[in-house]
């Protein structure tokens, strides 16, 4: 009778024995659980997380983003006109000293000039036409000049716009004023900007003054240049 006691109680404490052991395990599994959802994650948490205010900043600032932003201000281009074409202003010519022989050394006496030849006139409509010709070709070699001393070519730009139908109204308004403007298409920062330009001209001065016409009447433009 004692030993089936016996053998009952050893099975008694081994039942109970293993609940505490089942017990215990649950109570390491529970909070190695909770250590490791607290602990932050190697290569995951170290990246920051962004918040709902981030996210609202950026979206306003893509909706109030201005295409003209790059462009210099009125005030800064005139400040810095020689920044906004990157040409520096032209230095005054020192006019080359003129050399005058000493009194010693004067010419020898002149002789007396040879009786004047007679000059055919030419009748009037062909030195016009002659007149016209070299005209013509001091103006090409003047512009000829000008290009080769200029690598850029210039443009007048009254505005930058996302929207074609602002860009076109820019013109219009242009127009009105008596001025030939250009709508043109690029991408810039990710965007399809409409620019409104008058030009190419060859001449920074032509472009300036043309930028102070469409000034006055009341339009802000600032001076471009492109390579040639």
């Amino acid at each position: 009778m004692s030993q089936v006691m016996k053998k009952q109680g050893q099975r008694g404490g081994f039942v109970l024995g293993l609940i505490v052991g089942l017990l215990l395990g649950l109570a390491v599994a529970l909070g190695v659980a909770l250590y490791i959802t607290k602990v932050p994650i190697p290569f995951i948490n170290k990246v920051p997380q962004r918040t709902a205010e981030q996210d609202a900043e950026e979206t306003q600032r893509n909706k109030n983003w201005d295409p003209n932003a790059p462009l210099a201000g009125k005030a800064a281009a005139k400040a810095a006109s020689g920044l906004v074409s990157g040409l520096p202003a032209a230095a005054p010519r020192a006019e080359p000293a003129v050399v005058l022989p000493p009194a010693a050394e004067a010419a020898p006496a002149q002789l007396p000039p040879p009786a004047a030849l007679p000059v055919p006139k030419l009748p009037e409509k062909a030195l016009d036409k002659k007149l016209d010709a070299k005209a013509t070709a001091a103006a090409a070699a003047s512009a000829a000049a000008t290009a080769a001393a200029d690598p850029f070519i210039y443009f007048v730009q009254a505005g930058a716009f996302i929207r074609t139908e602002d860009a076109e109204q820019q013109r219009a308004k242009l127009a009105l004023q008596g001025f030939i403007a250009k709508v043109l298409e690029r991408e810039q920062s990710g965007r399809t900007v409409y620019r409104v330009r008058l030009g190419p001209m060859d001449s920074r001065d032509e472009a300036e003054g043309l930028q102070r016409k469409i000034e006055a009447a009341g339009i802000e433009a600032n001076l471009i240049r492109v390579q040639r």
